[in-house]
């Protein structure tokens, strides 16, 4: 399966985002995925299947429990691949920056001021 079809999926990217805190029982993300999405315990078993086969999360046993955790080699693959795209939102980022670092220079002259008085 290619990677964005793993990824067009809302419950695998929300799987995947419930991992990024790090390791995860199999029990607490099907809780909080069947909280989220009302689906059933065998659905999310086979979107932890789809992310195990594909290589973007991978399981550990720990005595009845399993654990996963995000692989990050298929994620550095879509970042690889994004890179051609970067260009098109790149020069906001760095306009917002410049926004932001002139408000933040401008309430520490107006805070500065105001002490000062």
């Amino acid at each position: 399966m290619h990677a964005f079809d793993v990824l067009g999926d809302p419950v695998r990217r929300r799987i995947l985002e419930l991992l990024v805190d790090g390791e995860q029982t199999s029990g607490s993300l099907t809780t909080a995925i069947q909280a989220e999405f009302g689906i059933s315990q065998p659905a999310v078993s086979q979107h932890l299947r789809v992310l195990r086969d594909s290589g973007f999360a991978s399981v550990r046993a720990e005595g009845v429990r399993r654990l996963y955790v995000v692989n990050a080699a298929p994620l550095q693959e879509i970042d690889i691949w994004l890179e051609q795209f970067r260009r098109f939102w790149n020069h906001h980022l760095d306009a917002l920056a410049t926004e932001l670092a002139r408000g933040k220079r401008e309430r520490r002259k107006a805070t500065e001021e105001k002490r000062a008085k």
